[in-house]
């Protein structure tokens, strides 16, 4: 069992993405011709035939306007993918973290209360991944000024999800 909570994109967030991305672009839906994109929405790979779109996503943005915080020009956007339509989020009961293939890589970035970077760190996902997640985030966590992580993936660079501080 997991030990933090990956976070969703929240579904107010999610409902405006679905009409205008963050970088001002209309939401374009498709249908998924295979399967395995990684929906943030319900922190599950998509199946071929879903309906879903890729849009443009500013995490750490959002964070910010519910909490005061100004990160300045860390305050960045990129792509994720998303049901086209309203769903069901994730599962009630998550058994371990989302898209935690061993051997993948991820980036954990770290934001203070401010929303500025106070570190980081790559993290090869080990075989036993719920327990390689728990330790980098207890390692983040244990920083007093950490208030959030952001996983995101090596290859590309792409927002996975959050963990908040508790």
């Amino acid at each position: 069992m997991t030990t933090y909570t990956a976070r969703p994109v929240d579904p107010a967030a999610l409902a405006e993405l679905r009409a205008v991305d963050d970088a001002g672009r209309p939401c374009v839906p498709y249908t998924a011709t295979e399967g395995g994109s990684p929906l943030r929405c319900c922190l599950r790979p998509c199946a071929a035939g879903e309906r879903i779109a890729l849009v443009s996503y500013a995490p750490l943005r959002r964070w910010a306007a519910e909490t005061g915080a100004a990160p300045g020009a860390y305050d960045e956007q990129g792509p994720v993918f998303i049901h086209a339509e309203e769903c069901a989020g994730p599962a009630e009961d998550p058994r371990a973290y989302p898209f935690d293939r061993p051997g993948a890589l991820r980036t954990l970035r770290r934001y203070d209360s401010a929303g500025r970077i106070v570190g980081g760190r790559l993290l090869a996902i080990p075989a036993r991944a719920t327990e390689g997640f728990d330790e980098a985030f207890a390692e983040a966590f244990a920083d007093p000024v950490v208030e959030l992580v952001h996983v995101r993936a090596v290859e590309y660079g792409c927002f996975q999800f959050e963990v908040r501080r508790a």
